[in-house]
């Protein structure tokens, strides 16, 4: 299990989903994508993309403005 990072910060709805999609699919299956971004939207967006494709969210945390997605890759990757 790897832990990677993902920056969406500054970026706005569909981006932050797309980027996140982006980097699940180079990642093996039970590896961790931690995404860090400031749009709210991303707080359920990001976690419905991932319940309907497989993969699991871990948690989520906000400081202000900026939110971290930690997400663990289902078995598709």
């Amino acid at each position: 299990m790897t832990v990677h990072e993902l920056d969406a910060r500054n970026i706005l709805c569909p981006l932050p989903v797309i980027r996140t999609q982006d980097a699940i699919a180079g990642l093996a299956p039970g590896d961790e994508l931690c995404v860090f971004c400031t749009d709210p939207g991303a707080i359920q967006d990001i976690p419905t993309w991932c319940r309907i494709n497989g993969h699991q969210v871990l948690d989520i945390e906000q400081d202000g403005r900026e939110i971290r997605i930690r997400i663990r890759v289902g078995g598709d990757g």
